[in-house]
């Protein structure tokens, strides 16, 4: 059986799950977990809620593309979230744009839609 889980085992046999094997952004032969970025995100001064997912890119296969909902009278940048993001993340994880919208997809369950955004932004890299 497959849970379709991405996850890692720490030196005490503990599973850490990182994130569903479909959302795992897969970019120059990296794997960067879209749940770690949206995390942080989210914990950038200013942001409600953000959603990350991989688009095609010519040259990466993928590159994280990050969607943001800010807090009301909130006039956090992208260079804002970057610059946070820095500290936690190398350099390459970093989403290469950062697009600030008033509300993100969700399922009917209330998760974020990552292919209904997928497809939204299919050809937002070019490729």
């Amino acid at each position: 059986w497959r849970s379709g889980d991405a996850g890692t085992l720490d030196q005490n046999g503990y599973l850490k799950i990182t994130d569903r094997f479909k959302d795992v952004i897969k970019s120059g032969g990296e794997w960067i977990s879209s749940i770690d970025l949206e995390n942080a995100i989210m914990t950038c001064p200013g942001v409600k809620e953000a959603a990350v997912v991989g688009i095609e890119h010519p040259k990466w296969q993928e590159r994280p593309l990050a969607l943001v909902v800010l807090k009301d009278d909130q006039e956090t940048t992208q260079q804002d979230i970057l610059d946070f993001l820095s500290s936690h993340f190398a350099k390459w994880q970093l989403p290469d744009e950062i697009l600030f919208v008033t509300d993100i997809p969700k399922t009917s369950v209330g998760k974020f839609d990552k292919k209904k955004i997928r497809t939204m932004y299919k050809n937002h890299y070019g490729a």
